[in-house]
Protein backbone atom coordinates (compact mmCIF):
# COMPACT_ATOMS: atom_id res chain seq x y z
CA UNK A 1 0.00 0.00 0.00
CA UNK A 2 1.32 3.44 -0.87
CA UNK A 3 0.17 6.60 0.88
CA UNK A 4 0.76 10.09 -0.43
CA UNK A 5 0.76 13.14 1.77
CA UNK A 6 0.54 16.61 0.28
CA UNK A 7 2.37 19.14 2.38
CA UNK A 8 1.25 22.69 1.66
CA UNK A 9 3.34 25.28 3.42
CA UNK A 10 3.59 29.03 2.96
CA UNK A 11 6.99 30.71 2.61
CA UNK A 12 7.09 31.82 6.28
CA UNK A 13 6.52 28.25 7.45
CA UNK A 14 9.11 26.94 5.00
CA UNK A 15 11.73 29.17 6.59
CA UNK A 16 10.91 27.78 10.03
CA UNK A 17 9.29 30.88 11.51
CA UNK A 18 6.41 28.78 12.90
CA UNK A 19 8.61 25.91 14.05
CA UNK A 20 10.66 26.81 17.09
CA UNK A 21 11.33 23.42 18.65
CA UNK A 22 11.88 19.88 17.38
CA UNK A 23 12.41 16.50 19.03
CA UNK A 24 13.82 13.24 17.73
CA UNK A 25 12.37 10.19 19.48
CA UNK A 26 14.00 6.75 19.10
CA UNK A 27 12.39 3.41 19.94
CA UNK A 28 13.32 -0.25 19.86
CA UNK A 29 9.98 -1.92 19.08
CA UNK A 30 9.19 -5.47 20.18
CA UNK A 31 9.20 -7.97 17.33
CA UNK A 32 5.65 -8.58 16.14
CA UNK A 33 4.32 -5.37 17.73
CA UNK A 34 5.18 -3.00 14.89
CA UNK A 35 1.54 -2.54 13.81
CA UNK A 36 0.50 -1.68 17.38
CA UNK A 37 3.39 0.77 17.65
CA UNK A 38 2.48 2.54 14.40
CA UNK A 39 -1.20 2.69 15.38
CA UNK A 40 -0.30 4.20 18.76
CA UNK A 41 2.09 6.68 17.15
CA UNK A 42 -0.61 7.84 14.70
CA UNK A 43 -3.21 8.25 17.44
CA UNK A 44 -0.83 10.11 19.75
CA UNK A 45 0.47 12.39 17.00
CA UNK A 46 -3.08 13.27 15.94
CA UNK A 47 -4.06 13.97 19.57
CA UNK A 48 -1.02 16.20 20.15
CA UNK A 49 -1.89 18.17 17.01
CA UNK A 50 -5.60 18.39 17.79
CA UNK A 51 -5.45 19.05 21.53
CA UNK A 52 -1.99 20.33 22.49
CA UNK A 53 -0.62 22.55 19.75
CA UNK A 54 1.83 20.06 18.24
CA UNK A 55 2.74 20.62 14.59
CA UNK A 56 2.97 16.96 13.66
CA UNK A 57 5.56 14.26 13.35
CA UNK A 58 7.07 11.93 10.80
CA UNK A 59 7.87 8.30 11.66
CA UNK A 60 10.84 6.48 10.13
CA UNK A 61 12.35 3.03 10.46
CA UNK A 62 16.14 3.23 10.50
CA UNK A 63 18.30 0.64 8.77
CA UNK A 64 19.52 -0.55 12.19
CA UNK A 65 15.92 -1.46 13.13
CA UNK A 66 15.22 1.49 15.43
CA UNK A 67 12.04 3.47 14.90
CA UNK A 68 12.70 7.21 14.78
CA UNK A 69 10.09 9.96 14.98
CA UNK A 70 10.79 13.61 14.27
CA UNK A 71 8.25 15.93 15.90
CA UNK A 72 7.79 19.68 15.53
CA UNK A 73 6.33 22.16 17.99
CA UNK A 74 5.84 25.93 17.76
CA UNK A 75 8.14 26.38 20.79
CA UNK A 76 9.65 24.48 23.70
CA UNK A 77 7.17 25.90 26.23
CA UNK A 78 4.18 24.49 24.33
CA UNK A 79 5.86 21.06 24.33
CA UNK A 80 6.70 21.28 28.07
CA UNK A 81 3.15 22.39 28.93
CA UNK A 82 1.80 19.41 27.00
CA UNK A 83 4.13 16.99 28.80
CA UNK A 84 2.94 18.31 32.16
CA UNK A 85 -0.63 17.28 31.27
CA UNK A 86 0.26 13.65 30.55
CA UNK A 87 -0.59 11.86 27.30
CA UNK A 88 -3.58 13.24 25.35
CA UNK A 89 -4.70 9.68 24.49
CA UNK A 90 -4.03 7.40 27.45
CA UNK A 91 -5.08 4.21 25.63
CA UNK A 92 -2.70 4.96 22.76
CA UNK A 93 0.10 5.75 25.22
CA UNK A 94 -0.46 2.39 26.94
CA UNK A 95 -0.47 0.59 23.58
CA UNK A 96 2.79 2.28 22.62
CA UNK A 97 4.41 1.41 25.96
CA UNK A 98 3.35 -2.23 25.54
CA UNK A 99 4.91 -2.39 22.07
CA UNK A 100 8.26 -0.79 22.94
CA UNK A 101 11.22 -2.74 24.27
CA UNK A 102 13.37 0.35 24.79
CA UNK A 103 12.83 4.09 24.47
CA UNK A 104 16.03 6.07 24.08
CA UNK A 105 16.51 9.59 25.42
CA UNK A 106 14.86 12.13 23.13
CA UNK A 107 17.06 14.60 21.29
CA UNK A 108 15.81 18.17 21.82
CA UNK A 109 16.62 20.67 19.06
CA UNK A 110 16.12 24.29 18.10
CA UNK A 111 16.05 24.94 14.34
CA UNK A 112 18.80 27.25 13.09
CA UNK A 113 18.40 27.10 9.31
CA UNK A 114 15.81 25.37 7.16
CA UNK A 115 16.72 24.29 3.64
CA UNK A 116 14.35 21.31 3.55
CA UNK A 117 12.25 21.26 0.41
CA UNK A 118 8.55 20.71 0.97
CA UNK A 119 7.62 17.86 -1.35
CA UNK A 120 5.11 15.08 -1.60
CA UNK A 121 6.16 12.23 0.68
CA UNK A 122 5.69 8.66 -0.56
CA UNK A 123 5.22 6.10 2.21
CA UNK A 124 5.05 2.39 1.47
CA UNK A 125 3.25 0.13 3.98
Amino acid sequence: MIWFFDLVVNEDEKMGSNIGFCIVYRFKVLSGREADFKDAWIRLTEAYKRDRGGLGSRLHQAEDGLWVAYAQWPDKQTWEDSLALGPPDKDAAELMAASVEERLEPILMTPEKDLLEIVQVKVQE
